[in-house]
């Protein structure tokens, strides 16, 4: 019996890899352009790294980690976000110390016990970036314009913006008042999460998926109306400057985020076909120091991969081609072997892609398999080819034959 993988991970296999790849390739190149340098974190961490970071109130935290006990009894979690794990790495490796705004970004393997759905799975990827060291509103602006050229440059349309402020800890003890005025009045009749969240932190109360929850949290208060100077200036200053860069974008006063940590700007990408986010950030100015730094503002997002990749298969389809191979090497014998093998070899050290045979297969069996692979360009290296020092380079495509001397520069001036 063959032994099947874990529900709610997923196989990728190589006529789908070459996809992943494009958009890997697109996106960091944009994130370079944008300087950003690339950060590795562990896969797992020490859970109160994710209870401190992420929040203890959060369906994350609550009901879908992997978390476990090692074999020397220490309480440990399998990442289920990028955020948390890469501010850790920021303060531990003294990376505070250097110019800012410190600019990461990341391409990692997540973990969250999810129910299994389209799009939805329990390892799944993200890309993400994190900015550390500006309380700007230039930072909010930069880092959804860098959210919204990953899109652009996948060709991926209907995508809605949609932007909405959490304010700062200093304005949201009075909003928070409010809200919990207008829950309290129905508290009984919400679910058992949000009723253990009123205390704690009643907007996440706003958060729940439960349509009954939902229900009751029509005409709730909206913390844009409590916003303090700051956070209000801060957020006109925000919208100004993406009206001004001809962003176009909406306020949804019901985005909380799923993660205790934002603060201010908060920013979610919807598909507008699907109605799914399938990109999420925000501000999260009070992270570092509650990970044991100094007060320090940041601002982040990230998009998951997976839906990514169903976005752009729609997008472009077959337009992303798997590179086949440039060249074909057909021999038989051990000398003709020899030679191909000597080519092979060469014409790689120039980068190109070169297929032979490594079966010992017939000439005929060799010349359908250069037709299966898709091969550009043929060579046949056979005892005639070796006494003349000649061979034909022929075009798979078209038909057409040229002559060339059995010289890897020669080769490599007519193929490249």
């Amino acid at each position: 019996m063959i032994i099947q993988k874990p529900k709610g991970t997923k196989d990728l296999l190589p006529e789908d890899t070459y996809k992943l790849q494009y958009i890997e390739k697109k996106i960091s190149r944009l994130f370079e352009n944008y300087g950003f340098r690339e950060i590795r974190v562990p896969v797992f961490e020490h859970t109160e790294l994710f209870n401190r970071g992420v929040g203890e109130t959060t369906d994350v935290v609550q009901k879908e980690m992997y978390t476990f006990d090692d074999k020397g009894g220490r309480s440990i979690t399998l990442r289920p976000e990028g955020t948390a794990g890469t501010v850790r790495a920021y303060l531990e490796n003294g990376m505070a110390s250097r110019p800012s705004p410190v600019k990461l970004w990341y391409n990692m393997a997540m973990y969250r016990y999810e129910n299994v759905q389209k799009g939805r799975l329990r390892e799944f990827h993200q890309i993400g970036l994190e900015l550390i060291g500006s309380d700007s509103y230039l930072a909010d602006v930069e880092t959804i314009l860098i959210a919204k050229r990953i899109f652009d440059s996948l060709n991926i349309k209907n995508i809605k913006i949609n932007l909405n402020s959490i304010g700062c800890p200093k304005c949201r003890g009075e909003y928070q008042k409010a809200l919990k005025e207008f829950i309290g009045k129905n508290i009984n009749d919400y679910c058992d999460d949000c009723k253990n969240r009123f205390e704690k932190n009643p907007m996440r109360i706003l958060d729940c998926k439960q349509e009954k929850c939902k229900k009751f949290n029509v005409g709730a208060p909206m913390m844009l109306d409590y916003l303090c100077d700051e956070c209000k200036e801060h957020f006109e200053n925000v919208k100004r400057s993406l009206k001004e860069q001809n962003v176009d974008f909406a306020i949804d006063s019901g985005i909380v985020r799923g993660l205790d940590y934002y603060t201010k700007t908060v920013f979610e990408f919807i598909d507008e076909e699907s109605g799914l986010t399938v990109l999420g950030g925000g501000r999260y100015d009070g992270l570092v120091q509650e990970l044991g730094g100094s007060p320090t503002p940041a601002i982040g997002f990230a998009t998951g991969v997976e839906r990514l990749m169903e976005m752009v298969e729609a997008s472009l389809g077959d337009k992303i081609e798997e590179r086949k191979p440039d060249l074909y090497i057909v021999s038989s014998g051990e000398k003709e072997t020899k030679v191909a093998v000597e080519i092979a070899e060469g014409l790689r050290d120039k980068d190109i892609f070169v297929e032979r045979d490594l079966l010992e297969r017939s000439f005929n069996s060799q010349m359908k398999y250069s037709d299966k692979i898709g091969a550009k360009k043929l060579i046949v290296i056979g005892e005639n080819e070796l006494e003349s020092g000649t061979v034909k380079i022929k075009d798979m495509k078209t038909g057409k034959t040229q002559d060339s001397k059995l010289d890897v520069n020669e080769i490599y001036s007519k193929i490249k």
